[in-house]
């Protein structure tokens, strides 16, 4: 019997959810926080991971203390601080500002499928990080990572392509992660063993 489910996410402890949404076979480790954010199918991330106001993917592979979608705080006002939008917190006869949680919500990181984020990456809000892409430990990503494209550091900046183009943009075409589940089973031998190249030319 597999570890995990088709039908619902296996949280470890200590997790605080949040208006989130799971596809099947979603692990989210020790720890993590997630809100207002959808993890598509077989994605999962390890501890402590704080993933919001993001799309991610299917195959997302989220080392520790990845931090996706980021909240800012309000810069072009006279204070930063969140006084002035969790205000039911400090006074008795005032709301919170709703238009401003609803502001960052709109703000959303896109991660495509079969993307690896080592520990400690941020992604900051309206960043899409295409399919395949790898961003490395420690890196910020502040602007769009191309598909299969490896980044690394402060900011970001791209490193090395995974694959040719014309590798990454037949393995886009094959969208191997739309995939049913007993297909994924069936090439299992396959995605152990042949370079992507070779892949391709099975499968396509």
């Amino acid at each position: 019997m597999a570890g995990l489910s088709a039908d619902a996410p296996f949280i470890e402890p200590d997790c605080t959810i949040t208006e989130a949404t799971f596809g099947s076979y979603v692990k989210v480790g020790q720890g993590s926080r997630i809100a207002h954010s959808h993890i598509g199918d077989y994605s999962y991330c390890d501890r402590f991971a704080d993933i919001a106001n993001a799309s991610v993917g299917k195959f997302a592979n989220i080392a520790g203390f990845v931090r996706i979608g980021a909240t800012d705080h309000p810069m072009d006002k006279a204070s930063l601080h969140h006084f002035h939008y969790r205000s039911a917190d400090y006074f008795d006869d005032a709301s919170d500002d709703e238009a401003w949680f609803a502001h960052r919500r709109s703000r959303r990181a896109v991660i495509g499928h079969d993307t690896w984020f080592g520990h400690g990456a941020q992604v900051r809000p309206e960043v899409t990080v295409g399919h395949g892409a790898v961003v490395a430990g420690g890196a910020i990503v502040t602007k769009d990572v191309a598909p299969y494209m490896i980044v690394a550091g402060i900011p970001a900046t791209p490193l090395r392509a995974r694959f040719s183009a014309p590798i990454a943009e037949r393995m886009m075409a094959l969208a191997w992660w739309d995939w049913p589940h007993e297909r994924l089973r069936a090439a299992l031998d396959d995605f152990r063993s042949l370079s992507a190249l070779d892949f391709l030319d099975r499968y396509e």
